[in-house]
């Protein structure tokens, strides 16, 4: 277990050990294994690396994180420019369907709407997106479209979960029509996202609540 000050250090360290982050330009706190980050980095996915980085961490319960991006002066994409490259990246993914996905602009921040038939599509359609200079940020306001039967949707998250050696004991799943919540403990947050996904994988989800606490 680490304490405040040590585990401060330990994500200082991480932040400085993941290739992809200059943690030069980034401050760190903790209190009881909440972790606020803050300060400023260039680009969107540099922000979603410290953050993912931080998570890695051991005794990490929940992250704040309150990094700005700050461009470059060299990067001078205007708002029509970055609708203009989102809407490219968005054809050329075989994942996404051709039209369903719309983009607007606003100073840089990028908001993701339309329906899709699987929530994989809409983690591809942001994937293509945050990576593009001049976006400090992504809204994904696509939704599923909902499905007739939705009846044998906790049973098959539950299998699935079984399947990637989760304890059931540990995770509770509660479904209403499509919308699906998870709560329970697990050990990283690595095993609550792979539980989040196996909910989202499942035919009818429309939703994830996860609420699973990492312990």
């Amino acid at each position: 277990m680490f304490d405040d000050k040590s585990l401060k250090q330990a994500i200082l360290d991480e932040l400085q050990w993941e290739p992809s982050v200059n943690a030069a330009h980034i401050g760190v706190t903790a209190h009881n294994g909440v972790v606020t980050l803050t300060g400023h980095v260039e680009s969107y996915t540099e922000k979603l690396a410290a953050e993912k980085a931080a998570r890695r961490v051991n005794d990490v319960k929940a992250v704040a994180e309150e990094i700005e991006v700050q461009l470059p002066f060299s990067v001078k994409h205007g708002d029509e420019e970055i609708a203009a490259a989102a809407l490219d990246r968005l054809k050329w993914d075989s994942s996404i369907p051709t039209g369903a996905v719309k983009v607007k602009v606003e100073k840089g921040w990028v908001t993701l709407t339309g329906q899709i038939d699987w929530h994989y599509q809409a983690a591809s359609a942001v994937s293509a997106i945050r990576g593009l200079w001049g976006v400090i940020g992504v809204s994904d306001l696509i939704t599923v479209k909902p499905r007739p039967n939705t009846s044998a949707i906790r049973e098959n998250i539950l299998k699935a979960l079984d399947r990637s050696w989760f304890d059931p004991a540990t995770i509770n799943v509660t479904a209403k029509g499509g919308e699906v919540k998870l709560t329970g403990t697990v050990n990283s947050w690595y095993e609550r996202d792979e539980a989040g996904s196996a909910a989202w994988a499942a035919p009818g989800t429309t939703s994830v609540d996860n609420a699973i606490h990492v312990g």
